[in-house]
């Protein structure tokens, strides 16, 4: 109801339209009360949104912000799209148009007629700005980027002409004729066989531009940079036919080749396999056409086994285990893993050395699951596989059912190894399973091929990159021992740039190997910049490490292929669903549900459960993609996800600084963040996060982005101290601060001047944390709020530890007096216990133990609060001078306790340190040097200085052996 109200905003909708809608035209008897209850149960759910409902004979009125609205944001941004004269703004436009559509649309409404009439017309709409974009990127040079979306819409809409004449304009502009030239054949062919009419002009036009080659070549996977010789990276000549059992392993298999690379990116044709005869084994099966009686085949079709070979040991005593002539496990196996990581190489050598235990044939496929020209016909497979099996041509059923009975037949009572090489999907190998107890099966494929997993319990296999053990003797055989043991640093450096890939450590080589007046080391120096790496690890022909890539990202779902995208925006080693979820701008499911396709086509590795990593070369290819982007779609990525951190970064953070400030408001509000559920749960979402916040906030105030980079400096604070990263928290927090200068916002300045000075007060650098701390107060007045409360506080600690203890009492009593006008108890709690720290210092031990106790009930409910945390220790040593030692000892055990607990290194080693002058003071010398050398370790896990420790558990334990 909500749908079709939204699609009619502002106009009436009639009672009979949501029957139709909802019912087609069957409504049930009493539709119209439960229409009347929907639309009331509905006006609760709008209330507080900008939508209002209304009751208007004959129907319903919805009205509210238009904006509010995708389908109406949809239609103003394609207007504004087409009044713009410039492309490169209405490419933009169009772009944030598409990026509103999550899927089909409605799909998720009743299936009735009205739906589809409705749907269809969406659809319409989304089609119709799909190729105003297309048609905008071509003029701008980057075709390439609409491929996805138009590769889908053909997908949905095959007869649709200029869709496809649009796809055919931007594959032949991102260099790949051949994939231009396919598609056109395969629309000829379906507008033959549906409609029976020929190509039109906008698709003759496309076909014959391609022909001509003289459209301009311009950015795209696969290619060069702008201005360079068109390369059509992944393009290959179109296929010629030959049988399936012919082929040898595709691109992966280059781990096999000789180091001038003996295998292409595409098939490398090998001499038929021969066929011996054997005494028949098979029964003819009714309803088939009869076979030889005499004699069953032997065929023996594998691809001659790979040169140079090195490795997989482990892999192969697995292959043996489970398919293997003596195997343990049920003959089924899928070896997977990234492109050019070696699967076929490492198959097709195994089932070479297994090959003698199948003594009625082996049976080999390249099912060119990823190949530009489309997947091999499983019936072709079929036929080709009973000819080698001793079925004459002639006999071969043309009935799929029952040649793929024939199939079953033949090799119900037979040994045979079928090997199914480069599939995509299950569905790609399922009829070509032999069906005998005693056959074995080995697929390859870059996807997890899940499916074969569940229904058919296939065994898995994940084919890693190579270790550097074998790396190095791959790089050895290829260019001899002595050449690389004389440069072993460089070869270890080459390997790490390779990624231990099998394929690009073999184009590496053969780049070496073609050049001898070469070093590896002039070859690591080109492999080292990032910009070229890719073009580096190319061949003359059509083999390379991006050709590999292009190949498994043409196959992705648009939104996994717009993740891997948009991931090069993403400056850390690993992503978690929500900060996929920010860089789509889309929900978590979705975004998690891209990551998980990412992944099971091993273009990311999920490291820990929700967490994935990139191969350097898998990063490098999405970033060359990414530049692509227009400079708006990549401001708008980034801008996303440091609003996603900043708010992600607050949530957690409010665990140990409870009220921390927003610093405004979110101008792309995340549709999800994590919800940690305490300070420990807080921490351990921000120690891998790190390096990405810290990566942020140096970019961001390189390029410009001030306000954002001073804000989650500022958030990030507190939780550096948390995991007790001082050392690492202060260049950020200056960075921060330089940002915050660049602004010229006087909160931030004054914000991080504090947030500097505490964290110099952390490491000993006292006199400068005075001189920021004193700038920040200075920068602030009362009606500053809580910015002001934070200089105030954080002055007078510093002055109080540098031997001004009145100046110090002076602030905080400044501090405390503005504190009372605030609303928030959380701030007062931060005043109270800087001030309580102050007094026990000048020996008002009472007052002292009076301002702890007030902390700890004003934040009762925060027990992990590093201020709270403070005012125990406060406290302990207070009761400890007022000679009620007996209560302060629970008090010191308790935050060493929920230090441990939450993970607070540095505040621990504090506690430990605290603990062991109590326990001096006690006449426990053997227990106070325990806590201090657990205070050293602590400091010391992060490389904090703790000499002056060190020097006072030397003393403890120089008196414990007098």
């Amino acid at each position: 109801m909500l749908a079709l109200l939204a699609l009619q905003l502002g106009r009436v909708v009639p009672v009979d339209r949501f029957f139709e809608l909802l019912w087609g035209d069957q409504p049930p008897a009493q539709a119209k009360a439960a229409l009347q209850g929907h639309i009331a149960a509905l006006r609760k759910v709008l209330g507080g949104t900008s939508f209002t409902l209304h009751t208007r004979p004959p129907g319903y009125l919805l009205t509210g912000e238009a904006d509010d609205v995708d389908l109406c944001r949809f239609e103003a941004l394609a207007a504004r799209a087409e009044a713009a004269t410039q492309d490169t703004e209405a490419a933009t436009l169009l772009q944030q148009a598409l990026d509103l559509w999550g899927g089909a649309a409605l799909a998720d409404l009743p299936d009735t007629e009205l739906r589809q009439a409705l749907a269809g017309q969406l659809h319409e709409s989304w089609t119709l700005v799909l190729m105003a974009w297309a048609e905008r990127l071509l003029r701008l040079g980057s075709g390439a980027v609409a491929v996805p979306a138009l590769e889908q819409g053909v997908r949905a809409d095959g007869l649709r002409e200029p869709l496809v004449a649009l796809l055919i304009r931007c594959l032949h502009q991102a260099g790949r004729l051949s994939d231009a030239l396919t598609t056109y054949h395969q629309a000829r062919e379906r507008l033959d066989s549906e409609l029976g009419v020929t190509p039109g002009p906008a698709l003759r036009a496309a076909f014959a531009a391609a022909l001509s080659d003289d459209l301009p070549v311009a950015g795209g996977a696969g290619l060069g940079t702008p201005g360079q010789e068109p390369r059509p990276a992944a393009a290959q000549p179109p296929a010629e036919p030959h049988a399936p059992v012919a082929h040898a392993p595709a691109a992966e298999a280059t781990e096999a080749a000789g180091a001038a690379g003996a295998a292409g990116a595409g098939e490398v044709a090998t001499p038929p396999g021969t066929t011996e005869t054997a005494p028949d084994r098979t029964t003819a099966v009714p309803g088939t056409p009869p076979v030889r009686a005499a004699a069953t085949a032997r065929a023996r079709h594998l691809p001659r086994q790979p040169a140079g070979f090195v490795g997989r040991s482990l892999e192969s005593h697995w292959l043996d285990q489970e398919c293997g002539p003596d195997r343990v496990g049920d003959g089924l196996a899928v070896v997977v893993g990234p492109a050019g990581v070696g699967k076929s190489a490492t198959v097709v050598r195994w089932a070479h050395t297994a090959a003698e235990g199948f003594p009625d044939g082996r049976l080999f496929t390249d099912l060119r699951g990823f190949d530009p020209a489309g997947p091999t016909d499983q019936g072709e497979v079929l036929t080709q596989f009973l000819i080698a099996l001793g079925v004459a041509e002639s006999a071969v059923p043309r009935d799929p059912a029952a040649r793929a009975a024939l199939y079953r037949a033949r090799t119900e009572q037979q040994r045979i190894l079928v090997v199914l090489d480069n599939a995509r999907s299950a569905a790609d190998v399922i009829g070509l399973l032999p069906s005998g107890p005693h056959c074995s099966t080995v697929i390859t494929s870059r996807n997890t091929l899940e499916d074969l997993l569940v229904t058919e319990g296939a065994a898995l296999l994940r084919l890693d990159a190579l270790p550097d053990g074998d790396a190095l003797r791959l790089l050895e055989r290829a260019l001899t021992a002595d050449r690389v043991q004389a440069e072993p640093a460089a070869a270890q450096r080459l390997i790490a740039l390779c990624d231990r890939l099998p394929l690009a450590l073999r184009i590496a080589a053969s780049r070496l190997a073609s050049r001898p007046s070469w070093t590896i080391a002039d070859l690591v120096a080109e492999l080292s910049d990032e910009r070229t790496r890719l073009l580096t690890l190319d061949t003359q022909g059509s083999v390379s490490v991006r050709t590999a890539l292009t190949l498994t990202y043409r196959h992705l779902s648009l939104t996994a292929a717009r993740l891997l995208v948009l991931l090069a925006a993403h400056p850390g080693p690993e992503v978690d669903g929500h900060a996929a979820a920010a860089l789509l701008g889309r929900e978590l499911r979705d975004a998690r549900r891209a990551l998980g396709e990412l992944a099971s086509y091993h273009l990311l590795t999920e490291n820990t459960p929700g967490r994935y990593g990139r191969h350097d070369l898998v990063r490098l290819f999405g970033m060359e993609l990414y530049e692509e982007q227009p400079a708006e779609v990549r401001r708008l990525t980034t801008d996303r996800l440091m609003d996603y951190y900043l708010e992600a970064a607050r949530q957690a953070a409010d665990h140990l600084d409870p009220g921390i400030e927003c610093y405004g408001e979110r101008e792309h509000p995340p549709l999800a963040v994590p919800q940690a559920g305490d300070a420990r749960s807080a921490l351990a979402w921000f120690r891998p996060e790190e390096p990405a916040i810290r990566a942020l906030v140096m970019d961001a105030t390189a390029d410009g982005r001030y306000e954002r980079a001073w804000r989650l400096a500022r958030t990030a604070e507190s939780l550096y101290y948390g995991t007790g990263r001082l050392n690492y928290s202060l260049p950020f927090l200056r960075t921060g601060l330089r940002a915050a200068e660049l602004s010229g916002s006087q909160q931030g300045m004054a914000v991080l001047e504090s947030s500097c000075a505490n964290a110099l007060f952390g490491v000993d650098f006292s006199m400068e944390a005075v001189s920021l701390a004193r700038q920040a107060v200075r920068r602030t007045g009362p009606s500053d709020g809580n910015t002001r409360l934070r200089a105030l506080y954080t002055l007078a600690l510093v002055v109080a530890n540098f031997g001004d203890p009145q100046e110090a009492e002076q602030l905080c009593a400044r501090a405390t007096e503005l504190s009372l006008t605030d609303t928030l108890p959380h701030h007062r709690a931060a005043v109270l216990c800087y001030d309580a720290a102050i007094m026990n210092m000048t020996g008002d031990n009472r007052t002292a133990l009076v301002r702890t106790r007030e902390v700890r009930r004003l934040l009762a409910d925060r027990p992990a609060a590093t201020v709270h945390l403070w005012a125990m220790m406060t406290e302990a040593r207070a009761l400890h001078t007022l000679g009620r030692s007996a209560a302060a000892e629970p008090l010191w055990t308790s935050v060493l306790a929920t230090c441990q607990n939450v993970g607070f290194l540095h505040l621990q080693a504090v506690a430990e340190q605290g603990f062991a002058d109590f326990l001096l003071d006690q006449g426990r010398p053997e227990d106070a040097a325990e806590h201090l050398r657990a205070a050293i370790s602590l400091h010391q896990l992060h490389g904090h200085i703790a000499d002056a420790v060190t020097e006072r558990l030397a003393t403890i334990e120089s008196s414990l052996t007098h």
